[in-house]
């Protein structure tokens, strides 16, 4: 037996999670940055990054073929290495000319991988710990999935920025040597997980091969879309980040595209800071005070006004785009606004899709069914955001984005039960896109 059955949850709990963001942020933030400084559009960076996302969509359609394995502790650190590879070709790929399409696709495999070890390493951590132990680690979990943001979309981005203007180096050359850290740290990783998880622990809820797997899967959607009202729930849950999506995807680029075509011109290294720093601060205090705020009010009550709380701080975009201010205090002020509204809103859909959604036989199935239908809304509004702003300019693709929340407003006035007036608190997993 594996003498890691032992080892203290801190000594791998951190670990896990930091892997489990790490690739998430490169394809929602770091790809968007670096093709940007490479001179690729804002329609295609929408049209590759937000098809990007449909690895974490779709992966609940092939979780029965990891359910049905009892070493979910293979799969974790198969899918680190394999994760690390991919950043790892990426670097190579990035020093040879025209290989952009290429670049793409190994992103695509780092999407692909990253979500596939989100399900063995969520089931891992389940598994292994009791309700108690999951309660009292979830700061932990949190904690390193978000400093793995910081890290990524921060640190990283900001010594890309200071390779390309500091050392001269091209952007293919500056982000080649940033792939090919992050390559090496997945990889080192993976390779102490190889000491540091836990043995696999036995269960007997599991399905014991891949037939009976995709059974009770088929069994899943069925009483998925037997819910009363499940229609109108997918719905909501594809409009919820309507605004955020957008937004996300484009206002770095906003940030980074020069005056005269309308954007900040902000250097690569000022967007990271402003991102890496003040962005994931924002949000981990708006997630706290947003949860707080909602265990206060009760959901029922509470949602109009998270829905409104996520939205409205995206009026800071619209402000600058307006003003086109040059100091950076008041550059990074409006990002922290926009992500403290994303972390305080933010909370509204994980308590709905835990409290609402997924209440039933199959709780933790079709929550997760919940996450894929919320990836799919990402997609959709990431996907065709660059087409809407290069249409509109980015004042105007601003203020649109405050109108595309307007739907999820209005439905946020019925959607959720009168039983769940009362209030109530949760505690989400890290790999909640």
């Amino acid at each position: 037996m594996n003498d890691s059955k032992a080892r203290h949850p801190l000594t791998w709990v951190p670990t896990l999670y930091f892997a489990e963001g790490l690739p998430l942020w490169v394809v929602l933030i770091v790809a968007g940055v670096m093709l940007k400084s490479m001179g690729i559009s804002n329609e295609q960076i929408g049209h590759w990054t937000g098809t990007l996302v449909l690895a974490w969509a779709f992966k609940p359609l092939w979780s029965p073929l990891l359910e049905t394995s009892s070493n979910k502790r293979f799969f974790v650190v198969l899918f680190q290495i394999v994760g690390g590879v991919a950043l790892g070709l990426i670097a190579l790929t990035l020093q040879v000319p025209n290989t952009i399409a290429v670049t793409v696709a190994l992103l695509g495999v780092v999407a692909i991988a990253s979500a596939t070890h989100d399900i063995a390493a969520d089931g891992l951590y389940i598994a292994s710990l009791s309700t108690k132990q999951q309660t009292a680690f979830a700061g932990w979990q949190g904690a390193f999935y978000n400093a793995s943001k910081f890290v990524i979309s921060g640190g990283l981005v900001v010594l890309a920025g200071d390779l390309q203007t500091k050392m001269k180096l091209p952007p293919e050359q500056a982000w080649s040597i940033i792939f090919a850290i992050m390559s090496v740290g997945l990889i080192l990783i993976a390779l102490y997980h190889l000491w540091a998880l836990p043995a696999n622990p036995k269960t007997n809820s599991a399905p014991t091969s891949i037939k009976e797997g995709f059974a009770t899967l088929l069994e899943v959607i069925v009483d998925f879309f037997k819910k009363p009202g499940v229609w109108l729930s997918i719905l909501f849950i594809l409009l919820f980040r309507a605004g955020e999506a957008q937004v996300s995807t484009i206002a770095p680029l906003f940030l980074l595209d020069s005056r005269a075509a309308g954007g900040l011109g902000l250097t690569t290294a000022q967007v990271g800071w402003a991102y890496g720093a003040a962005g994931t601060i924002a949000f981990i205090v708006g997630s706290i005070i947003g949860g707080y705020f909602a265990g206060w009010l009760g959901l029922r009550r509470g949602m109009v006004f998270l829905i409104i709380g996520m939205n409205l701080p995206n009026l800071a975009f619209y402000f600058l785009s307006s003003t086109m201010p040059s100091d950076l205090t008041i550059i990074t002020g409006a990002i922290f606004i926009e992500n403290f509204g994303f972390g305080f809103g933010f909370v509204g859909l994980i308590l709905y899709m835990m409290q609402v959604l997924s209440v039933g036989k199959y709780q933790t199935a079709h929550y997760a069914f919940g996450t894929g239908f919320m990836a799919l809304g990402l997609v959709l509004f990431r996907t065709f955001s660059g087409d809407i702003q290069a249409a509109l300019g980015y004042k105007n693709f601003f203020l649109w984005v405050i109108i595309s929340a307007i739907p999820v407003l209005i439905l946020s006035l019925w959607i959720v039960p009168k039983q769940k007036e009362e209030s109530t608190t949760t505690t989400t997993t890290a790999s909640d896109l």
